[in-house]
């Protein structure tokens, strides 16, 4: 009696929809970032908005940086035990991903491995970036596993437990979130122009 009186778990499992749709944000965002910063001069790739503001540059080395650390937590997941609680702990998690990351309003304070120190060229940033990406899209495309119920904890505490599915969307959503800062330090007074 008491077995039927629980509520059905969540599916585990990646919907035919969210899978179609995190592809396409992953197609999405690669082809967003490689626009922003196709045929950026070296003075456009090194112009910081303010001192305390990244260039397009560092911007787009901390893509980079954060796409490996990223999906560097999906692998972490993956690996995990399945959480017996992870519809629990990750419950509405999707959702304030989908609403907080695109949006380009504010930033996190960039932890210490994804701070852009390494002064890569733009040649640069774009292979790693690539070559990246065609292990996220394929992981992406062929993973058949469980995801949801692997978890790890967010370093930020606001986010507490995500699953690796909440993970995986994490990288283009993301690199979307700071495609919009590539276009604001683009817009912003003296940036300078392609001949400069």
């Amino acid at each position: 009696m008491q077995e039927s009186l629980r509520a059905p778990q969540a599916d585990q499992h990646v919907t035919r929809e969210e899978h179609t749709q995190v592809l396409r944000w992953l197609d999405e965002s690669q082809k967003g970032f490689l626009a922003a910063i196709d045929g950026v001069s070296d003075a456009q790739w090194k112009r910081k908005p303010a001192p305390a503001q990244w260039s397009v540059g560092e911007t787009a080395e901390h893509f980079v940086l954060a796409e490996a650390l990223l999906f560097g937590f999906v692998r972490k997941a993956i690996a995990a035990p399945p959480n017996q609680a992870w519809d629990e702990e990750t419950n509405g998690k999707t959702e304030l991903l989908i609403r907080a990351l695109p949006s380009g309003q504010g930033n996190a304070a960039a932890p210490d491995p994804v701070i852009p120190r390494e002064g890569l060229a733009c040649a640069q940033v774009k292979e790693r970036f690539e070559n990246q990406r065609i292990e996220i899209v394929n992981f992406a495309r062929e993973t058949r596993m469980a995801l949801k119920k692997h978890t790890v904890v967010h370093p930020f505490p606001a986010f507490g437990t995500l699953n690796a599915y909440q993970w995986l969307i994490y990288v283009p959503l993301h690199t979307i979130h700071h495609g919009k800062q590539i276009a604001a330090v683009k817009a912003t007074p003296g940036y300078p122009s392609a001949s400069d």
